[in-house]
């Protein structure tokens, strides 16, 4: 089977010769090896500061006065919530293997080199697929790899900001006895901080997701009103389980979830009457 290749300086919208499977196969490899060097650079340049990383970045949300604690503390003096005013997490780390925190500095490295080169990962994908594409849809997909990234560096900043310091002052509290305390295995809580930041970064492309499945016809916007109250338990779900067990802080991670659900609801409509308007366009004709 041959699929077409466009030629990206002229129009994109005529295939100027045809490519089979193997050499299509050949141009993904090179866009991955092009993407792994992208990658291992930036783990690189991250590796360099792992140390300040680890200081001012994945155990900020240890201390008092990590930016999170001190501005939903002044939000809890408006609303009189004294639940937002988080004190320090007392816990102890501890590292149990001879080569833990070397292996750690790795992992760490690789976590933000990707969150730092994401948006070019994302461009590599995009010029790979971008070729498949007709005028319309290339016209209709302006900015994506733009809206992508933002999506993705929203939900890591929400993850990280508010999530994060969250469950990590939860869980740090939370005791069975008092004759317990919690010694935390270093690579534990990193790699807690790297599920919570990530799994936020890829929930909020949520809107991309249902962009393109409704484009492929396999969601609707009613599907998605007539099961807008199961996403709601869902969501409130999500929101109980990675925040402590408090009204006020569900609702803070919960607001913006439902957001997203409903803007992928408008995002899912827009893509329908456009599909309808093309088949209207097509039988008219």
């Amino acid at each position: 089977m041959a699929l077409p290749l466009l030629n990206r300086k002229n129009n994109p919208a005529k295939p100027t010769q045809e490519l089979g499977f193997i050499d299509h196969l050949e141009a993904l490899r090179w866009h991955l090896v092009r993407m792994a060097v992208a990658l291992f650079i930036c783990s690189v340049v991250a590796y360099i500061y792992i140390g300040e990383i680890f200081d001012k970045v994945i155990l900020a949300p240890t201390r008092k006065d990590f930016p999170s604690y001190i501005w939903l503390c002044k939000l809890g003096e408006l609303m009189n919530v004294k639940s937002l005013c988080l004190d320090d997490v007392k816990m102890s780390f501890q590292n149990t293997q001879l080569s833990g925190q070397f292996m750690m500095s790795f992992s760490a490295s690789f976590l933000f080199g990707f969150i730092i080169s994401f948006p070019y990962l994302v461009w590599e994908l995009w010029r790979f697929i971008r070729p498949a594409l007709t005028a319309r849809e290339l016209q209709n997909s302006r900015g994506i790899i733009f809206w992508i990234s933002l999506l993705f560096f929203c939900g890591v900043w929400f993850g990280y900001f508010i999530i994060t310091p969250y469950t990590v002052n939860f869980f740090a509290a939370y005791t069975l006895s008092s004759q317990f305390q919690n010694i935390i295995k270093i690579d534990d809580y990193l790699d807690s901080v790297m599920n919570l930041v990530l799994g936020t970064g890829i929930v909020f492309e949520l809107p991309v997701a249902v962009y393109f499945l409704s484009k492929l016809g396999m969601l609707t916007p009613a599907f998605m009103r007539e099961y807008r109250k199961y996403a709601i338990v869902i969501i409130l779900i999500v929101a109980a389980v990675i925040t402590p067990p408090d009204a006020v802080s569900q609702i803070i991670v919960t607001i913006p979830l439902w957001i997203l659900y409903e803007l992928s609801i408008v995002i899912s409509g827009r893509v329908q009457k456009e599909r309808i308007r093309k088949e209207k366009e097509f039988f008219s004709n």
